[in-house]
């Protein structure tokens, strides 16, 4: 088992930045694709960012490229995401995820088999 715990979001006005970190603790997640996904109120869960387990690979949706950056270290056991020119429909629950069996996921929601509970961004017009 996995257990990820997702810190750092708030109320920011747009153009600010946040930068959103998540701890995995329990087994391993040195192996595994590691994602940042979003769901925001009366949507549905929405792909954000992605990274191989390495971190050699990413990936990002169209709607974040450029203004996101997803960044981990398996020493630490952590996984971030630096958002910058932050929107205020980049407003959700942001969630991050594990693949136990996949080096690289993309933007896979099916691969990733461990979840945290999400953290607030609220972004202010």
């Amino acid at each position: 088992q996995v257990q990820l715990v997702e810190s750092g979001g708030g109320l920011v006005q747009a153009g600010y930045s946040l930068r959103l970190s998540c701890a995995a603790s329990g087994r391993t997640f040195s192996s595994g694709a590691m994602g940042w996904f979003r769901q925001a109120p009366g949507k549905a869960r929405e792909f954000v960012a992605a990274i191989s387990w390495r971190g050699t690979d990413t990936y990002y949706a169209d709607a974040v490229k450029g203004r996101f950056t997803v960044s981990r270290d398996n020493a630490k056991n952590t996984v971030d995401l630096r958002m910058n020119s932050l929107k205020p429909e980049d407003t959700a629950v942001y969630y991050c995820a594990a693949s136990s069996q996949y080096a690289y996921a993309g933007g896979r929601y099916d691969l990733y088999d461990f979840w945290g509970q999400g953290t607030q961004v609220t972004v202010s017009s």
